[in-house]
C-alpha cells in the first residue's frame, strides 16, 4: 500500500522516472488528499491493468525463484548420484551441509529487504542472482567436506534476499486482496522448481565422466552457470515501480496508485519514507511471532521434501534414474492447485480457511505415510508424499500473503516480511537434521516431527485468525469521528481504522 507521499494521480510521472536512484516514494515529497479526483474506471478496466502487469512482473519472477530453488535444492539431487561416496562424507556431515545454509540465510534477509528500498530492484535482485549462480559452480568443483560446507555457506548468503524481496516486492504493486493469485504464481515456480529438477538432474548426471567429472558435479555447473546467464538478462525484465513503469501508460499508473491507495485498510496511509522506528515496531510485533509458528507448520515439511524426496523414493525401493522421475509429477500437481486456491482465496477475499485447509492435507499427507510406512505398500507411503506436497505449495504463499496484508507501512512490511521470512527459514536448518541416515529406509522420526511442527502451525493459525477477529471486533466500537488523519497514519496497521485481513 502507499501514502500520501506517492505519485500525484493528475501529474504526469516523468519526475517520478527522473529519480532513478531511489525509490520515487521516497524522491516525492507533494501530498494529496486521497480522495482527490480521480479518472472514473470500470472493474474490467482494472483487471486489464492487472493482467498487463502479471505479463510484465510475475514472469521474470517466476525463473528468479525457480533458479533460487533449484540450486538450493539440487544437493538432494545430486546425493543420490555418488556425492557423499566421492567426498567421502557420512550422513551427519550431509546434514550439516544443509542446515549452515539457512544460517546465513535467515541472518542476511532483513538487512537485504531494506535494501531493496534503497536499491532499484532491477539491480538488487540481479546482482544476488550472478552471486550465487558463482557459488553454485564452484560448488561443482569442491573435493571435500570443508569445501561444500563453506560454499553453503556462502550460497546462503547471496540468496537471502531473493524470496523476501520479491514477495515484499509484489506488495508494491498488487492490493492485498489481488497479492496471493501473484504470489502463488511465482511461488509455484518453487513446485516447477522440484519437478524440473528432477528432469534436469535424471539428463545431467548421463554426463557422469565427461571431462573428468562425475554427473552430480555436472549438476551443480551447469545449474549454476544457467543463474548467471539468466541474471545479465534480469535487469531488463525487472520493473522498479509502477511510478515509473514503462510499459504502462499514465492513465494505467494513475489505476495502480488509486488501488493501493484505497485498499481496503479502513482508509488509512502508510508512511514510505524510512524509520528505525517502522524496524523497531516489525521486530516487537506479536503477530509476526504468532505468523513464524505458522511459517514452521509449512517450511519444516517443505524443507524436508525437497531435500529428501529423491532418496524417500529411491527407499521405498526404486532406482535413482526413477526416484528422479516420481518427483515431477507430485510438484507439477501441487503447482496447479497452488494457483487454484490463491485465486479463489483472492476471490473471497480470505487467507485463514485456505492456510488451514492445506494445512490439514499436510497433517493428513504424513499420518498416512506414517501409517504406512514399513507395511509394504510403496505406493500408499508415495500417495501419502503426494497429498502432503500438494498441502504445503497452497499453504505456503497464503501464510506469506496473510501476514503482509495486515502489516501498513512500506518499511515495516519490508521488515517483517523478512523476519518472518528469515527466521521462519530457520525451519530449513531443522528440517535438514529430521532425515537421518541411520532412519532409512523408514524415516519414522523425520515423517513425524514434520507431522508434530504441521500440527503446532495449525494451532498457531487459529490463534491468529481469532485474534484478528476479536480486535477488528473492538475496533468497530471505536468512534473515529474527529480523529487527525495524520496521527492515524502514523499508527500504521495498529490505528482503529485499520482491519485486519481475515
Amino acid at each position: 500500500m502507499l501514502n500520501q507521499s506517492g505519485l500525484d494521480p493528475q501529474k504526469p510521472s516523468s519526475a517520478a522516472v527522473e529519480n532513478v536512484g531511489e525509490s520515487p516514494l521516497e524522491a516525492m515529497d507533494e501530498k494529496r488528499p486521497l480522495d482527490e479526483a480521480l479518472p472514473v474506471y470500470s472493474v474490467e478496466k482494472e483487471n486489464q491493468v492487472l493482467r498487463k502487469m502479471d505479463r510484465r512482473i510475475i514472469p521474470m519472477l517466476a525463473v528468479l525463484y525457480l533458479l533460487a530453488f533449484l540450486d538450493r535444492g539440487n544437493i538432494g539431487n545430486a546425493k543420490i548420484e555418488g556425492l557423499l561416496d566421492d567426498l567421502n562424507m557420512t550422513g551427519p556431515q550431509y546434514s550439516w551441509c544443509l542446515t549452515v545454509f539457512f544460517f546465513t540465510y535467515c541472518a542476511f534477509e532483513l538487512p537485504s529487504n531494506l535494501l531493496l528500498k534503497k536499491m532499484r530492484p532491477s539491480r538488487w535482485l540481479p546482482l544476488l542472482m550472478v552471486a550465487w549462480g558463482i557459488v553454485m559452480t564452484l560448488m561443482g568443483v569442491v573435493h571435500n567436506y570443508a569445501g561444500l560446507l563453506s560454499t553453503r555457506i556462502f550460497l546462503g548468503v547471496a540468496e537471502a534476499g531473493l524470496y523476501p524481496g520479491a514477495a515484499y516486492y509484489i506488495t508494491l504493486w498488487y492490493p492485498r486482496h489481488r497479492a496471493q493469485y501473484r504470489q502463488a504464481l511465482f511461488f509455484s515456480a518453487a513446485s516447477i522448481a522440484g519437478a524440473f529438477s528432477g528432469l534436469l538432474a535424471y539428463g545431467i548426471a548421463k554426463m557422469d565422466g565427461v571431462a573428468g567429472y562425475a554427473g552430480w558435479r555436472w549438476i551443480f555447473i551447469l545449474e549454476g552457470l544457467l543463474t548467471v546467464l539468466v541474471a545479465l538478462i534480469a535487469p531488463f525484465g525487472i520493473h522498479d515501480f509502477p511510478e515509473t513503469a514503462k510499459f504502462l501508460t499514465e492513465e494505467e499508473r494513475k489505476i495502480v496508485i488509486h488501488m493501493l491507495r484505497s485498499q481496503n485498510t479502513g482508509g488509512t496511509g502508510e508512511a514510505t519514507e524510512f524509520r528505525m522506528k517502522y524496524v523497531v515496531d516489525s521486530l516487537l510485533d506479536w503477530q509476526i511471532y504468532v505468523s513464524i509458528i505458522v511459517y514452521w507448520g509449512i517450511t519444516c515439511p517443505l524443507y524436508g521434501i525437497s531435500f529428501f524426496l529423491p532418496s524417500i523414493i529411491k527407499d521405498l525401493g526404486y532406482t535413482s534414474s526413477t526416484a528422479q522421475l516420481l518427483t515431477v509429477p507430485i510438484y507439477i500437481t501441487a503447482a496447479v492447485v497452488a494457483v487454484v486456491a490463491a485465486w479463489l482465496s483472492d476471490r473471497r477475499k480470505q487467507r485463514s480457511p485456505f492456510v488451514l485447509f492445506f494445512m490439514g492435507l499436510i497433517a493428513i499427507g504424513f499420518i498416512i505415510v506414517l501409517a504406512s510406512t514399513g507395511r509394504g505398500v510403496p505406493g500408499v507411503v508415495y500417495f501419502g508424499v503426494f497429498v502432503a506436497v500438494v498441502g504445503i505449495y497452497p499453504a505456503f504463499p497464503g501464510n506469506i500473503t496473510w501476514l503482509s496484508a495486515n502489516l501498513a507501512g512500506d518499511y515495516k512490511r519490508a521488515s517483517g516480511m523478512a523476519i518472518q521470512i528469515g527466521l521462519g527459514n530457520l525451519a530449513g536448518a531443522m528440517a535438514s537434521n529430521f532425515y537421518r541416515a541411520q532412519d532409512a529406509p523408514k524415516y519414522i522420526l523425520g515423517h513425524a516431527l514434520e507431522l508434530g511442527f504441521c500440527v503446532a502451525g495449525i494451532i498457531a493459525a487459529v490463534i491468529l485468525r481469532l485474534s484478528y477477529q476479536r480486535i477488528n471486533r473492538k475496533r468497530d466500537q471505536i468512534d473515529v469521528t474527529g480523529c487527525d488523519e495524520a496521527e492515524m497514519e502514523k499508527l500504521g496497521d495498529r490505528s482503529p481504522m485499520f482491519r485486519y485481513m481475515l
